[in-house]
């Protein structure tokens, strides 16, 4: 039954006239348009390497209980945190997305402003809309490095401002030095998103003991290879923790996502050879020169792709077996480029095939 026009009144403006987050295309519909057995998925910067060992062993542990409610601390898995990363605060979502919303859910009144460092992953301003959230866009510079004296100015008036780094999709890594140049200058809350952290060689955790007004945002769908199982945290000031909590949604985590977690924080092997991987080939989507390609610190790069726009790249590579993803969606980015991650060795090597010809 459609709705009737009275019924969709009922709806918010901002989601009978907005936009929404845009997903890339899914790999079976590439498959069954092209006639591909198998694509090459390197649209969604995932782990190609699948969940840890130690990472299922303790999921599948924890099947038993699933007819309970979780551990509403998370204590196994904030333990697994500190140990991991050291003595710091954490709170934890459904991804690094469930921890940007209930952050923005704690701090913004409708009328509130947040800035926003673009081009840059596009849910920050989706979220901070549906709180009600004016958006001040900071327009990177040309190489995508971060406009420091712009950021400040307008991070000043802001509540929470967000910046990526790396940045997706730019894969731009912020020098330490310029985050606590914006962190001794404004009042309000910086959320950092370290999403890809972990393949870059810059290390922001020892911020957290300098400043109050300082939130990094961690995943687990990246590094550790738990995309599926929606696990994001991230480092609080303690006096934000408690905050958080109250305004988090109940029984956020599940039990088996919790323990997956905890076991891949604990497979040390599997991390570092992700990264070893990643940065290699990495390295060699870098070096080659048929369009321009952007330096990194993630686990993707970013292609120019002119005179093509980023949608006709994408279709070409979609004929041709690979799955990229368009760029066009991002906020602030010129629509003539991609992104395109590490994937396994067959996917890697076919995407180089295809785009020496492009």
């Amino acid at each position: 039954m459609q709705p009737s026009n009275r019924s969709v009144d009922l709806v918010r403006e901002l989601y009978r006239q907005g936009t929404s987050y845009v997903f890339a295309k899914r790999p079976e519909a590439i498959a069954e348009e092209f006639g591909f057995t198998e694509v090459a998925r390197l649209a969604s910067n995932e782990n190609p390497f699948g969940p840890s060992p130690q990472a299922l062993q303790e999921a599948q542990k924890a099947l038993v209980s699933m007819h309970r409610y979780p551990d509403t601390t998370y204590t196994a898995l904030i333990s697994a945190l500190q140990e991991y990363h050291g003595d710091y605060s954490f709170v934890t979502g459904v991804g690094m997305d469930g921890v940007i919303e209930t952050c923005i859910r704690v701090l913004i009144n409708p009328g509130d402003q947040v800035t926003i460092s673009t081009p840059t992953f596009s849910f920050y301003g989706l979220a901070a809309a549906a709180q009600g959230g004016v958006i001040s866009n900071v327009l990177r510079n040309a190489d995508f490095s971060i406009d420091i004296p712009s950021f400040i100015s307008s991070a000043r008036n802001a509540k929470i401002s967000f910046l990526c780094t790396p940045n997706n999709p730019s894969g731009t890594v912020t020098p330490l030095s310029d985050i606590e140049e914006i962190l001794q200058n404004i009042q309000g809350i910086l959320f950092l998103d370290n999403a890809y952290v972990e393949f870059s060689s810059e290390d922001y955790r020892q911020l957290m003991n300098r400043y109050k007004n300082l939130i990094i945002g961690r995943t687990m769908s990246k590094v550790f290879g738990l995309a599926g199982c929606r696990v994001g945290y991230a480092f609080v000031p303690d006096w934000f923790k408690l905050m958080y909590e109250k305004a988090a949604t109940p029984f956020t985590l599940n039990t088996i996502s919790a323990a997956a977690a905890v076991g891949a924080l604990q497979d040390h092997e599997y991390i570092e050879r992700t990264i070893s991987y990643v940065k290699k080939w990495r390295d060699a989507f870098t070096h080659e020169k048929r369009k321009p390609v952007f330096t990194s610190g993630a686990n993707f790069v970013m292609i120019d792709v002119a005179p093509l726009t980023g949608d006709q790249a994408t279709n070409f590579f979609a004929q041709n077996g690979v799955l990229v993803r368009s760029c066009r969606s991002f906020p602030g980015l010129a629509d003539h480029y991609i992104r395109v991650c590490v994937g396994e060795e067959w996917e890697n090597i076919r995407f180089l095939e295809v785009f020496r010809k492009i």
